[in-house]
């Protein structure tokens, strides 16, 4: 209660940063049970912070009226939590499919007087799975510890001394996690900086909320997407991602992907959308229908459907079963039609940019320059014979749905604060402030780099640049020829595209999973991981076996 009290009271920005450390230890931490003892406190931290941001909204009626209906509720809640946890640490492993089917779902909920789409199936798993992972590290570490006392006992009985000569038994992980724990631990070079640069811009993030005239909206960026998406991010990586298992997360993808696309041809047969009632209005005043699925944003459905058109369009470009082309080919087909109905064209752009990057991994780079050559021609012959069509008759702001004058606007903010910027989550109010846009309902530029730069100046935008030029040298060095590694570094590349045309970087947690699968096939045991130590063995014969059961990943 007295931490609660001073959290709502003097220090909850110091609250802000110090669950932003937690989370960036958890990120880099080599010890088990530090980054486990960082697990719980982000868990713990986290929902104090949220409460004593929204404690005053009318949200929280309830609690205030029937303090003893919330405890118990509370009470029920952390019980079917640890119960999950409990069930996650018997198969560590479905971890990875349940993220995967959580991960596009969003549930809007008010707080701070705001509605906010948040994922909040996504958060149960990683709760569950963090609580998992964290119980197994410090129970397995202590009967670990205890097993090696036990043997360096008997070694010192049988008068062997392993103690004193360096032969001493080391107290290993233990349990079902532990057996499940790939290259996460074998991390360097490139890989072990995009986690250094991740856990930077956490922190960074945090601190700079401290300044920032609407704080409440930098702590709910810090609650429901970094520290979460960070302890995803740990989760995933720690993961032996075996063919088998990249199957699987890839087929799920593309069976929810499906029924998200049916259910968005069933919008356009009916001129009925189930969310978003700002978009409703905005179809009863256009000739053309825009759907969103179970998406709030249409933009945000067609971001999905080019990230998994990406990692399948691999299937095409790869030697494989027939049939498994010819299915892919009608998959691509639905989710093309359903992706051209929410005329995203942020989205359409980021499908291409993806493509590219798949070709040049998979052919002559050349080739793909000669591609998207053509494609740029194409797509400029197009505009230059009807310029109507695409809205450049409305000028650059009116074609791009007001963006040109958010970036404008934002350039503007970040030439007044070029060095510290106007603090983390403050675009929209400074925005308003400065641009007299009261009552509109942005909450960033449209363009990630600008946004930073606006909120976090020259500081934040070195570590934003640093992050995505060493995620993508991570990602795209050694991908050539293989379809697995090729598949992840050109949907990432994709989404860092689209993050240059909408809102959502690491908001978003398609970056982080994919960040976290890419770094661990990029690491030194990326091959084990994929097709065992045979395939790593491959290596040196030609590495067949590694490229064979690659491409089983991607069948």
């Amino acid at each position: 209660m007295i931490g609660f009290a001073t959290l709502t009271g003097p220090l909850p920005k110091a609250g802000v940063v110090v669950v932003a450390l937690l989370a960036a230890l958890t990120l880099l931490a080599s010890d088990r049970r530090a980054r486990a003892a960082a697990m719980l406190g982000a868990l713990a931290l986290s929902p104090v912070l949220l409460l004593a941001d929204i404690w005053s909204s009318p949200q929280l009626r309830l609690v205030h009226d029937h303090p003893l209906v919330a405890v118990a509720g509370a009470a029920v809640a952390v019980g079917v939590l640890v119960a999950a946890a409990a069930l996650v640490a018997r198969r560590p492993a479905v971890i990875a499919p349940l993220a995967v089917l959580a991960l596009p779902f969003r549930v809007p909920i008010q707080a701070g007087g705001k509605t906010s789409n948040l994922l909040v199936p996504l958060y149960l798993v990683v709760a569950a799975g963090s609580l998992s992972w964290a119980g197994s590290a410090l129970i397995g570490g202590r009967e670990a510890r205890r097993t090696a006392a036990a043997q360096r006992r008997r070694a010192e009985d049988l008068g062997r001394h392993r103690a004193r000569d360096g032969g001493a038994p080391v107290a290993r992980p233990s349990g079902r996690w532990a057996q499940l724990l790939g290259a996460g631990g074998g991390r360097t070079g490139l890989a072990l900086w995009v986690e250094r640069l991740l856990a930077l811009f956490v922190v960074l993030y945090a601190v700079q909320a401290i300044y920032s005239p609407d704080f409440e909206t930098a702590l709910q960026n810090v609650v429901f997407f970094y520290v979460p998406f960070a302890l995803l991010y740990g989760l995933l990586r720690d993961m032996t991602w075996t063919a088998r298992m990249l199957r699987t997360c890839l087929g799920l993808t593309v069976a929810l992907a499906v029924v998200f696309s049916l259910v968005g041809f069933a919008e356009y047969a009916t001129k009925t959308i189930i969310l978003n009632p700002r978009l409703v209005v905005a179809n009863d005043l256009h000739t053309y229908f825009t759907v969103n699925s179970v998406f709030f944003d249409p933009d945000i459905f067609g971001r999905y459907l080019a990230l998994v058109m990406i990692l399948l369009s691999v299937v095409l470009l790869y030697p494989g079963p027939q049939r498994e082309q010819l299915t892919a080919t009608l998959v691509l087909a639905v989710l093309w039609s359903c992706l051209v109905l929410t005329l995203s064209r942020s989205s359409l752009g980021a499908l291409l940019v993806g493509l590219a990057v798949l070709a040049a991994l998979r052919f002559k780079p050349s080739r793909a320059l000669v591609a998207a050559a053509a494609v740029i021609a194409l797509g400029a012959a197009a505009i230059a014979a009807s310029p109507t069509t695409f809205g450049l008759n409305q000028g650059v702001n009116g074609a791009s749905s007001g963006r040109g004058g958010l970036v404008s606007g934002g350039l503007s903010l970040f030439a007044d604060r070029p060095v510290w910027g106007y603090g983390a989550g403050s675009f929209s109010a400074e925005y308003e402030a400065h641009h007299r846009a009261a009552g509109s309902a942005l909450s960033a530029s449209h363009t990630i780099p600008v946004t930073i730069a606006a909120e976090q100046g020259v500081i934040g935008e070195l570590v934003y640049v640093a992050l995505v030029a060493c995620a993508i040298a991570c990602l795209v060095r050694g991908a050539r020829g293989d379809p697995v590694r090729s598949a992840v570094a050109a949907a990432f590349v994709a989404l860092i595209f689209h993050t240059m045309l909408y809102a959502d970087f690491l908001e978003d947690p398609a970056t982080w999973a994919l960040l976290a699968i890419g770094v661990v096939l990029a690491g030194a045991g990326g091959a084990a991981a994929r097709g065992g130590g045979a395939a790593a063995r491959g290596r040196g014969a030609g590495g067949e076996a590694e490229l064979g059961a690659a491409r089983a990943a991607v069948g």
